[in-house]
């Protein structure tokens, strides 16, 4: 570790306050344990949670006046720092995993909350608890993030960060994230924000950009390290899901691809009554084998017993195909 959190804390900044003050300060703040909250600090002292509270605010005040050791002054300037590297703000969480690591998170949280120019926003619907040294950089990150959830919205894919998108704005949002394909889009596109076994099977074929059997889907997802799968996926369950969503089709013998590369659902049958449909002619065995063929991964002799069938297709005197009228 880079500094010595606890000697700057304990040895240089609160062995001046008055035993209590310095008591209720580590225990809010989680300086030898976790952080504890105003009623459980006011039930432990018998005093009232604003109280508590008036105590803490007292203490912070004295610590802000005198926090000028040049250890702890070493430490803010580097915060300082690392913020103005950062557009000027920073998701509190990645803030205090940068610079305390697993176990010296409460003391970065400590040393923020009495250093200047520090400025805690709270979490909101919108966003996350984040720092800031700039006031005025707190408007600029929700216009810009406005303009680049606007964008999403209308091109309706996931995109690379732009340039005029610092990724500490990016963090800070609720409605923007960044997806298993490191590609920020909007937090309710499958793509972007998977929740299932489904949309992991999505993320998993777009990135292929071809049909796979659901055995080759599930193991993909299992070998994936960016869709968070905790659990084994077991690949008759990845079936069962596929089978059930219309973003999925069934192309194959247990081969799946999307809707959106244009195929389209239905057995083989189906598709030749479309593709003859559509081209309102007749149309020529091969035709027929060449568009079916770009729809489904099924063998050609599978397509001509399925244009047997007299009841949906007549031959017409030429040899091609049509619709039987009923």
């Amino acid at each position: 570790m880079k500094h010595d959190y606890r000697t700057i804390c304990h040895d240089y900044l609160l062995k001046n306050l008055p035993e209590r003050t310095r008591e209720i300060i580590v225990r809010r703040f989680g300086l030898q344990g976790e952080r504890e909250t105003l009623e459980a600090v006011g039930a432990a002292y018998e005093i009232t949670r604003e109280r508590v509270r008036q105590i803490e605010n007292d203490g912070l005040q004295r610590l802000k006046e005198t926090a000028s050791t040049p250890a702890c002054q070493r430490v803010l300037k580097e915060y300082a720092d690392y913020l103005k590297n950062n557009a000027s703000l920073k998701r509190e969480d990645l803030l205090l995993s940068q610079f305390g690591g697993d176990n010296f998170k409460n003391y970065v949280f400590f040393l923020l909350n009495i250093g200047a120019p520090f400025f805690r926003m709270p979490e909101t619907d919108e966003f996350h608890a984040f720092w800031t040294t700039d006031k005025n950089s707190v408007d600029k990150a929700k216009k810009i993030l406005q303009g680049f959830a606007l964008k999403l919205q209308k091109i309706q894919r996931p995109l690379i960060l732009p340039a005029s998108v610092p990724a500490s704005y990016a963090e800070i949002s609720k409605n923007i994230l960044l997806g298993p394909q490191g590609l920020y889009g909007l937090k309710e596109w499958p793509e972007v924000n998977p929740k299932g076994i489904k949309d992991k099977a999505y993320i998993v074929l777009k990135k292929e950009e071809k049909p796979l059997h659901f055995t080759e889907v599930a193991t993909l997802i299992n070998s994936s390290t960016v869709l968070n799968t905790h659990k084994k996926v077991i690949p008759q369950t990845v079936h069962n899901e596929l089978i059930k969503d219309p973003r999925f089709v069934l192309v194959g013998r247990g081969l799946y691809g999307l809707r959106d590369w244009g195929y389209e659902p239905g057995v083989v049958r189906d598709v030749i009554y479309r593709e003859i449909k559509g081209s309102r002619k007749p149309l020529s065995t091969d035709e027929i084998v060449r568009k079916v063929l770009s729809q489904r991964k099924v063998k050609p002799n599978t397509v001509l017993l399925n244009l047997q069938n007299k009841k949906y297709f007549a031959k017409t005197p030429e040899g091609r195909y049509t619709i039987r009228k009923a």
